[in-house]
């Protein structure tokens, strides 16, 4: 089983059967890439559920760096945001001309502290994002209280959860804006794409604006995205024999599949041109969507398992997570991540996920481009060099997770 049955993240976790067969059905259709009535569907199904304004970009990245425009966000004024963040997000403040100020997590949580963003707020300060990392939810309700307080925005960062009939409850609905992604590891995936919710009539209305003016994604580069689900399940199974490997590496050469970052991107270079959501991508966004509670059911299962078999074990995880949550991601601490991950890659496990040993995230990421100083973020910092994600994703099988936490214990002891 092991050999040609990886654990990971990344190697097309959404993928199944029926992915695979939408995938497909849309790919027989080019006539519909770039624009149609899956956009609107997509658009529609997310004003109802959150009761707000929505929007539809290529990334969560650029939903974030329009909405921030959309505010008339000024040269240097600031956007308090967490340590421990994917590069994503300051490169969004940088590119719509803002400043990222860096506040500190709590451990047991991984989300940002309220009690340190008081002291970070400034008379440039124009908003605060809450990121919900790996879906356990931030402190919404402090939160919006020092935004009220002070006047400012409240913008969620909901790239790693999508909440559904059972919850969490407040995710999407306490905050002036929210953003979400639909990349390819995300808790809906429609291999690439972006949203943003407004409560704002202003800035919906420059939103709007922000949409309609957005590039079209080149009919060649929708193709490749479309050939990611075949490239990624061509190398999954031989990824243990190194041949899926070696597959991947000769596509990147090829220029046949697209990188989640860009070189620009990691030494904090976005671009300023911002992009539709192909319609090809919204349908397949929008036909996760119809399943996501199953999805998200499957990844509360796995929540539970492993928060099981971290208690039983003594392994030690934020206390925040509850069974009920629908991890994106399970976190662990342990004293030596990286060779854990190493050896485990030796039986055909991988668990480098990218969120691992630095506060912006992934560690290839150009961190003095990024405007943070070292030592501001203690608890960030810590969890970076220590945590060790376990996949949850809708192609994870318990037998898989069983497998895994076996291989855990055995090397911890």
């Amino acid at each position: 089983m092991s050999l040609f049955s990886p654990i990971h993240h990344t190697f097309a976790p959404h993928v199944d059967a029926r992915f695979w067969w939408r995938r497909t059905l849309i790919s027989f259709a080019p006539w519909r890439w770039q624009r149609g009535r899956s956009q609107n569907m997509l658009r529609t199904r997310l004003r109802e559920q959150f009761h707000a304004d929505a929007f539809l970009f290529a990334s969560g990245r650029e939903g974030l760096c329009a909405l921030l425009r959309s505010m008339h966000l000024k040269p240097g004024e600031e956007v308090i945001i967490q340590g421990y963040t994917c590069v994503a997000v300051p490169n969004a403040i940088h590119t719509a001309g803002g400043v990222p100020v860096y506040v500190d997590i709590r451990k047991e949580t991984l989300n940002i502290d309220p009690e340190r963003v008081r002291s970070a707020i400034t008379h440039r300060t124009r908003a605060i994002i809450c990121q919900h990392t790996f879906a356990i939810p931030g402190p919404l309700e402090e939160l919006r209280a020092i935004c009220n307080e002070h006047k400012l925005a409240l913008i969620e960062d909901c790239a790693h959860i999508l909440p559904d009939a059972s919850g969490p409850s407040g995710i999407a609905q306490t905050g002036d804006f929210a953003f979400f992604s639909f990349g390819r590891d995300k808790a809906a995936t429609g291999i690439i794409g972006g949203a943003v919710i407004s409560r704002s009539a202003a800035v919906s209305a420059q939103l709007t604006h922000e949409e309609r003016q957005a590039a079209a994604i080149p009919f060649s580069v929708v193709l490749r995205l479309l050939l990611y689900p075949c490239m990624y399940l061509i190398a999954r199974p031989f990824y243990g024999l190194k041949i899926g490997k070696l597959f991947l590496f000769v596509m990147k050469k090829l220029h046949m599949l697209i990188p989640i970052l860009t070189t620009q991107e990691k030494c904090g270079k976005m671009s300023p041109v911002l992009h539709s959501m192909p319609n090809a991508c919204a349908y397949l966004a929008q036909f996760q969507l119809t399943r996501h509670q199953a999805v998200n059911d499957h990844r509360r299962a796995l929540t539970r398992y492993y928060l099981t078999e971290a208690r039983k074990h003594d392994w030690k995880f934020p206390a925040a997570i509850k069974d009920d949550l629908p991890m994106q991601k399970f976190p662990l601490f342990v004293s030596k991540p990286e060779i854990l991950r190493t050896t485990l890659k030796k039986h055909n496990i991988h668990l480098h996920d990218g969120w691992t040993q630095a506060v912006i995230c992934p560690h290839s990421v150009n961190q003095s481009a990024m405007n943070y100083r070292p030592g501001s973020c203690p608890n960030a910092e810590q969890v970076a060099r220590s945590v060790v994600t376990l996949p949850t994703h809708p192609t994870m099988t318990m037998r898989q997770a069983c497998r895994l936490c076996e291989m855990i214990e055995s090397l911890m002891k």
